[in-house]
């Protein structure tokens, strides 16, 4: 298994990339995505499960609405995984995350996931070590048996900078917009930096890698948004999915009377 140092990973937009034209070819992306998106509702056969985790402030919610923002909403689900209910934790821990794997034929987010249980769990200590990586295993499986049912599984860690977090934060406090997001919680979790970057790097090296992580430099929202824009797309490409054609009887009076009346417009 690959080892990880995401010290050693930039969390900037790579050389030669430019906002302009990165946001240019961003919109391009965008209305195939809104075709493919059709296309795999339309056809039914296949689902795909978006996992978009990082630290806080990492900009989940903002790539949600950037890159989802040319999609059907009858298509799409998102889900967003907080502390959980009483009801949830009589069950196992992945209980409340197969309520919510995608259908066939739509798209599931998961804004934060099942991963959550071995990240603030394993860094508030309310699991230990041997614990997590039983989780890894049941997590391997877990998505294993999505995928075996024709579910496509993007996982993209949103790598961000201490720094621009902590600009994030910032804005947190003096946006009007923005301070709802706004808790003291926030400055526990980041002093914590160290500790969460080890259960990622961790995640990252024993979690499915069959079904690799997309490690996304997110210091800069219009890269991070453009990647997993394209990662979309790319994927429901490779589907080669085709809209389904309907049985029509040519000789019915009912379509033969709807030809003489249309047939001639251009459509």
């Amino acid at each position: 298994m690959a080892k990880y140092d995401l010290l050693s990973i930039s969390t900037e937009a790579p050389d030669g990339f430019k906002k302009k034209k990165t946001r240019a070819k961003m919109k391009a992306y965008g209305e195939r995505l809104r075709e493919l998106q059709n296309m795999l509702y339309a056809e039914g056969k296949w689902s795909v499960l978006v996992v978009l985790q990082g630290m806080d402030a990492s900009g989940k919610d903002g790539a949600t609405r950037k890159v989802f923002d040319y999609v059907n909403p009858q298509g799409i689900q998102v889900k967003s995984f907080k502390k959980p209910t009483p009801e949830e934790m009589a069950h196992d821990y992945l209980w409340r995350v197969h309520q919510h794997t995608p259908k066939k034929g739509m798209i599931q987010v998961f804004n934060r996931s099942h991963y959550e249980e071995v990240l603030i769990t394993r860094v508030e200590g309310w699991v230990d070590d041997e614990t997590a990586h039983r989780r890894f295993a049941h997590i391997n499986a877990f998505e294993q048996l999505l995928q075996d049912h024709g579910t496509k599984i993007l996982k993209f860690y949103l790598h961000i900078s201490e720094e621009a977090q902590q600009e994030s934060f910032y804005d947190r406090i003096v946006d009007p917009r923005k301070q709802w997001k706004y808790g003291p919680e926030d400055f526990d979790k980041a002093k914590k930096w160290p500790l969460y970057r080890k259960a990622y790097e961790d995640v990252l090296e024993h979690c499915s890698p069959e079904i690799p992580w997309i490690i996304v430099p997110s210091d800069n929202n219009w890269y991070k948004e453009y990647i997993i824009m394209k990662t979309v797309v790319e994927t429901l490409e490779s589907l080669n999915m085709k809209y389904p054609k309907a049985e029509v009887d040519f000789n019915s009076e009912e379509v033969q009377a709807l030809m003489d009346k249309f047939g001639n417009k251009d459509h």
